[in-house]
């Protein structure tokens, strides 16, 4: 494993260029407070250095709410921020003491971010035969609540990021939106979501989403929902979603 140093030292860190794209974004984006701490743990855990998008995040910021917290990436929030989105960290199941497991790593890939809906993104860890998730090693999959299935997106954790910064989620959530839908999830915190009814990967939701009756639940619940629900119909487990 690298040393902190190694992972922080480094020529041409991110954070000024990823700074300035979360301060200039188009879409409404919050940035949480960053612990200083936490975010060291996670570079060491991850082995991303600073000169990367994600390494830059991690320490810089404890997450951000994007298009008024449609999207919620996860980073290393401080103790307050905490309470309002989890950390990383906490998220992919990091092992208290790292010490005590220094070959630990995550299962398939890295839970990065959640949206509303129960949607999860994840940093693909291996080739599709090794995780059974598509695309290839550091690029972006998406598990999407409407279709219950995996989705390669083609692009690593860098490209999104700034691409869903830019404005990229209402291209990318295009027909999953409704009248009004700011106003019911600005104010959730990280650990809330939305489940519609009739569900969202039924034909009736996709018919009238407007129509659809919305709870708020807890985020846990809607992923537990979305696996149980891909196993039951289609008898295929998408694996791990993310511990929120």
């Amino acid at each position: 494993m690298r040393e902190l140093s190694e992972l922080t030292e480094v020529e041409d860190p991110a954070w000024p260029v990823l700074g300035e794209k979360l301060r200039a974004a188009p879409v409404p984006v919050e940035i949480l407070e960053a612990d200083a701490a936490e975010g060291a743990a996670a570079l060491l855990r991850t082995q991303v250095t600073v000169r990367s998008f994600l390494g830059a995040f991690l320490l810089h910021s404890g997450g951000a709410f994007v298009d008024d917290g449609w999207l919620r990436v996860y980073g290393s929030p401080s103790a307050a921020d905490d309470r309002r989105l989890p950390s990383l960290a906490r998220v992919n199941g990091f092992p208290a003491d790292p010490a005590a497991d220094p070959g630990w790593r995550p299962g398939a890939g890295l839970v990065v971010a959640h949206d509303v809906l129960g949607g999860a993104f994840v940093l693909q860890g291996g080739t599709a035969d090794e995780t059974g998730l598509p695309g290839q090693p550091g690029e972006m999959v998406y598990f999407a609540p409407d279709s219950l299935r995996w989705d390669a997106l083609g692009a690593g954790y860098g490209a999104w990021l700034s691409w869903m910064l830019s404005g990229g989620t209402e291209e990318f959530y295009e027909g999953l939106r409704w009248p009004g839908w700011r106003e019911e999830v600005r104010p959730l915190d990280g650990d809330r979501g939305l489940t519609l009814y009739p569900p969202l990967w039924s034909a009736e939701a996709h018919r009238d989403l407007a129509g659809t009756s919305r709870r708020v639940v807890e985020m846990a619940e809607l992923l537990g929902l979305a696996r149980e629900t891909s196993v039951g119909l289609d008898e295929t487990d998408p694996g791990f979603l993310g511990d929120v």
